[in-house]
């Protein structure tokens, strides 16, 4: 699948959109600019790349809607030089913002087909996270600790290895709630013990699951 000026101008409409619901991270409006959507949705379904929605993909997985990534995104208040784990690959939309950015990227998904698939499309896109197949409850202790931490799966309470894997100062974004909804959480980590959460209002995300599949 390819890009197209028309795809382009999808894209510019979708930014503006964005920006008319309060994002103004201009990191995250560039990469949302950038980055071919309709790629990591499949063929047949390019036409819904540009709405500002959720859409089904494989593993019974969902790519999530723009103004999500795009929130959760600027959240975390990214610079170039942050080591980031994001928790949950799913189709590798977020992965491409997350890269795009220039962040040093660690990417964990327990679906193996969303795992290979995902790493496929970000590397012919020119992006080269490091990416695993595993479970995202246990995060990646080797490569602790990272400065930021994304969550994209409703977990029913913050995980606590992935709390540990947080550098002193760092950021740790999450939906946390039960399955119909949870609540956007930023959770920055003071010292070992302490921990300020602050809380950015109800979203809806499939569930985090422990395990890999």
């Amino acid at each position: 699948m390819t890009d197209s000026y028309i795809f382009k101008g999808l894209r510019k409409r979708l930014v503006e959109i964005l920006k008319s619901k309060g994002i103004s991270d201009e990191k995250v409006l560039n990469a949302i600019l950038k980055i071919p959507r309709h790629i990591f949705m499949g063929k047949g379904f390019e036409k819904h790349a540009y709405k500002d929605s959720a859409f089904p993909i494989a593993s019974n997985q969902t790519i999530s809607q723009p103004y999500t990534v795009a929130f959760q995104t600027s959240l975390l208040d990214l610079k170039k030089t942050d080591k980031v784990l994001e928790v949950g690959t799913g189709s590798g939309y977020q992965a491409a913002v997350l890269s795009e950015i220039g962040v040093k990227l660690f990417t964990i998904e327990r679906q193996r087909e969303l795992y290979l698939s995902s790493k496929i499309i970000l590397k012919n896109l020119g992006y080269s996270p490091y990416s695993y197949y595993g479970d995202g409850y246990k995060g990646l202790p080797t490569y602790a600790p990272f400065d930021k931490i994304l969550i994209t799966a409703g977990a029913k309470k913050i995980p606590e290895k992935l709390l540990e894997q947080l550098k002193i100062g760092g950021v740790m974004v999450a939906p946390i709630g039960e399955r119909s909804s949870q609540d956007m959480l930023r959770i920055t980590k003071i010292d070992d013990l302490k921990f300020k959460k602050e809380n950015f209002g109800k979203f809806v995300f499939v569930p985090m699951l422990k395990g890999k599949n």
